[in-house]
């Protein structure tokens, strides 16, 4: 990890994260009676679950609205979500106002250019692997992996290593503590 990258994931208090390409494969389901679907990491989840343990918030911010996002939403213990969102760097401001956080202090993970504004808001930006290319233009961390196949348990695990709660990580579920993401 670039030091660079490491000391602005030190001051981070907060994860705000895009749904739909983000903790998704941005591919949406529907069935005959309009029901939608969508396919969701479980890897992804234990990894906010995991950064809500050790302090860090999480807030969903996204475009769409979907009763899926509540339900995700509920199951990780996200409380905050805010959907149907058409300028999100105004509800920025708002999250920003609400938590008591500076800018610095939040990190984003997005995909596409609705989330540009926000991503060169914040203090640490992350586009996933298959963002649009302005998208990864506008960002400090392009993660390894793709939208809804991992992306966001790899800055989830960056933000903790960054934080030193790795050893203590490691030491509970009693692996070794050297393997880097």
């Amino acid at each position: 990890m670039k030091k660079s990258f490491q000391s602005k994931l030190k001051k981070i208090k907060m994860l705000i994260l895009d749904v739909d390409g983000v903790m998704t494969d941005g591919r949406i389901i529907m069935d005959g009676s309009g029901r939608e679907i969508k396919h969701f990491d479980v890897r992804d989840g234990h990894g906010l679950k995991i950064l809500q343990r050790y302090g860090i918030k999480v807030v969903l911010l996204t475009g769409r609205q979907s009763e899926v996002v509540k339900h995700r939403a509920r199951d990780l213990g996200i409380k905050e979500i805010h959907q149907k969102v058409f300028n999100k760097k105004e509800v920025f401001a708002k999250i920003l106002k609400k938590n008591k956080l500076a800018p610095e202090e939040v990190a984003f993970l997005g995909d596409d250019i609705i989330d540009i504004p926000v991503l060169k808001a914040v203090g640490f930006s992350a586009a996933v692997a298959d963002a649009l290319d302005v998208v990864k233009k506008s960002v400090d961390y392009i993660t390894k992996h793709r939208g809804g196949r991992g992306a966001v348990r790899e800055l989830c695990d960056l933000i903790l290593q960054a934080q030193g709660k790795w050893p203590e990580i490691a030491a509970r579920y009693e692996f070794s503590e050297h393997i880097k993401i």
